[in-house]
């Protein structure tokens, strides 16, 4: 750790351990009437009592990547539980389905890659190919399994090549249901005396919907059972397909970001509508204009803001920040990590992809742009690079 956290995150990994082993129109919705309100802040619910809702939250935000799973396997409660000890302001879990309809949190749904299923015999006729999304993917798919059934599977780290100390943590946790999440953060939230914000992001939301899986019923269900439907709710919901937040925007009141992928991309719902529009659009004033008429924020990735070179070099800025926020839109971009394989050119360090370079200087380089918060794999790291933007320096891209 180069800023000299490695004991914390030795300790507090201990602790982890022993708590965590046990086609749809595009057009914008209303949002719904029921703010949701009635949980007060130190309660640990979600939804506020006459707060702000993000607002309130510091700025810039550091949001927990995947839990922090520059740490620990992604996705997994060992993951979320040390990014809130880590201090993260708010935690990300993504949502796919199992066969039974239950919302569990994978980064995707198929599951080769993050769970011990390759070593289930009893599972080894269930794998296939699909296409998810307009591309063909080999693996194992939660949609193929039961709850019951993932649950004798264990996580695993993704990618182990850059993060092999994460290995020692494969196999200590299972798949999360969101359920479970929510019930976690409600226990965290009453027993640190505040609320425990949580991003959710619904992954392939046209791709399920085509399954008879659809993700938003489902998932505002929850967040109306766990108090976490209403405008103040301590939860941002996400998604790469805009009709699937304008769905969510016409199910419950919480606040809603629309992530943007590289500007060349489509969104898939994009596709499937025969809409011309690509995310280069999207980051036009006119299209910022339409995604406020149903979204608080977007989440584009760091490159339509920093655009990188040939090189891998960061270029000039460009104007997204000032447009979005000229249209009343925050902005979450991501995805902030140590590592020189994911770093811009000039702030790696020697030549092993896996080492750590100057991701304090990377981060800060991002807060000066005026960024209202990030996604990071380390959020020890984006919490101290962000000291210095919280106490009211002005960024230079306002």
């Amino acid at each position: 750790m180069t800023q000299g956290g490695a004991a914390r995150r030795t300790v507090l990994g201990a602790a982890v351990l022993a708590a965590g082993t046990g086609s749809t129109a595009l057009t914008a919705g209303s949002a719904a009437a029921d703010d949701g309100y009635g949980y007060g802040a130190g309660d640990g619910r979600g939804n506020g009592d006459g707060d702000r809702g993000y607002r309130d939250l510091p700025h810039p935000t550091v949001i927990g990547h995947r839990g922090a799973s520059g740490y620990r396997p992604e996705h997994t409660i060992g993951s979320y539980q040390l990014a809130l000890d880590l201090g993260a302001d708010v935690i990300e879990q993504d949502l796919v389905p199992t066969r039974d309809g239950h919302l569990v949190c994978r980064h995707e749904n198929e599951i080769g890659g993050t769970t011990d299923v390759a070593e289930h015999p009893e599972f080894a006729s269930r794998r296939t190919t699909k296409s998810v999304d307009g591309v063909a993917v080999t693996g194992w798919f939660t949609e193929d399994f039961t709850l019951a059934e993932l649950r004798t599977l264990r996580a695993k780290e993704r990618i182990p090549a850059v993060r092999r100390r994460n290995t020692l943590y494969d196999g200590q946790w299972a798949v999360p249901t969101f359920e479970e999440v929510l019930r976690w953060a409600d226990r965290e939230g009453k027993r640190r005396g505040r609320r425990v914000w949580l991003h959710v992001e619904t992954k392939h939301p046209t791709y399920f919907r085509g399954l008879g899986l659809g993700l938003e019923e489902p998932l505002a269900k929850l967040l109306r059972r766990y108090g976490r439907d209403g405008r103040g709710a301590a939860v941002f919901l996400q998604s790469f397909e805009p009709s699937s937040i304008q769905r969510l925007s016409r199910l419950v009141s919480a606040p809603r970001v629309v992530l943007l992928s590289a500007a060349g991309t489509r969104p898939w719902d994009f596709e499937v509508a025969k809409d011309p529009r690509t995310v280069a659009d999207l980051v036009k004033p006119e299209g910022l204009k339409w995604i406020a008429g149903f979204a608080q924020g977007i989440g584009p990735t760091m490159d339509l803001i920093l655009p990188r070179d040939a090189a891998g070099k960061l270029g000039a800025p460009t104007t997204l920040v000032k447009d979005a926020h000229a249209r009343g839109l925050l902005l979450h971009p991501y995805t902030a990590r140590n590592e020189n394989s994911f770093l811009p050119a000039e702030y790696r360090k020697g030549t092993d992809p896996a080492a750590y370079g100057d991701a304090l200087g990377a981060f800060r380089t991002y807060f000066e742009q005026g960024i209202d918060g990030i996604f990071t794999d380390n959020p020890d790291t984006g919490l101290l690079a962000a000291e210095a933007f919280r106490p009211g320096r002005r960024p230079v891209n306002r």
